[in-house]
């Protein structure tokens, strides 16, 4: 495809940021303690906020990024304060379950779900658009 991340491991070949971590931390240690395994009790939360990372936070993240700063020229910055104002109406769900001041997001202890919201929370506050709830930055400056 041409993009990175790209993870090469074998005959593997992953090429979407949250399924690498998953990936690594399966193919390395599968009895590790990054993963939350079938039959735990937030299995669920564990795959949704894994998957929720890339598919709902970074999204609006690299519509930002190329219309504000790869793409100046096409005259779409407005599209770009738009993408931003989305994305933080896409933090909503994460807002909300951190209000109870858990540390990690699910099986009370730091997982891949963690790596993955997190690298999309740190990503949001490096391109400027990290102005976070205060549980949510709180969170973010824990990992």
């Amino acid at each position: 495809l041409g993009t990175v991340p790209l993870l090469l491991h074998g005959d593997a070949k992953i090429t979407e940021s949250c399924a690498g971590a998953y990936y690594a931390a399966e193919a390395v240690a599968p009895d590790h303690a990054l993963l939350v395994a079938p039959g735990e009790a937030d299995r669920a939360a564990f795959l949704n906020w894994t998957f929720h990372a890339d598919a709902t936070l970074t999204f609006p993240q690299t519509l930002v990024l190329r219309y504000r700063d790869f793409e100046p020229h096409k005259g779409l910055g407005g599209a770009a304060d738009d993408y931003a104002k989305w994305y933080h109406a896409r933090l909503r769900l994460l807002n909300n379950t951190l209000a109870d001041d858990r540390e990690f997001l699910c099986a009370d202890r730091f997982t891949v779900a963690d790596v993955c919201v997190g690298y999309a929370l740190f990503l949001g506050r490096q391109i400027g658009i990290g102005d976070y709830a205060s549980q949510t930055a709180a969170y973010l400056d824990r990992l």
